[in-house]
């Protein structure tokens, strides 16, 4: 247990955790959604003969990406939080600045 997790108590860490896996969930449900709706366009414009799902692809594969990477790596109770929390109180006790 990290020290970030040890001075929270039972209901913060339920609720933390529900928050969690609730944002969790709905990263999987847009993966999903992505790749149904991204399959439907290709399957089109590739019976039409044209290469302009590669646009959609791209485009709502970056707001995937981004969705991915602030649900796993930036949102409160993710490793990355929790190691940029845990340098701030360091640097806090041995009185730095910055």
């Amino acid at each position: 247990m990290n020290p970030t997790q040890a001075n929270r108590s039972t209901p913060d860490v339920e609720k933390l955790a529900r928050r969690r896996a609730g944002a969790k969930m709905g990263w999987y449900i847009h993966a999903f959604v992505y790749a149904l709706v991204n399959l439907g366009l290709v399957a089109l414009s590739a019976s039409r003969g044209h290469s302009w799902a590669v646009y959609p692809l791209m485009g709502w594969g970056l707001g995937l990406l981004i969705h991915g990477a602030v649900i796993w790596f930036v949102a409160p109770g993710g490793n990355f939080y929790d190691r940029l929390v845990e340098r701030e109180r360091r640097a806090l006790r041995s009185g730095e600045r910055g």
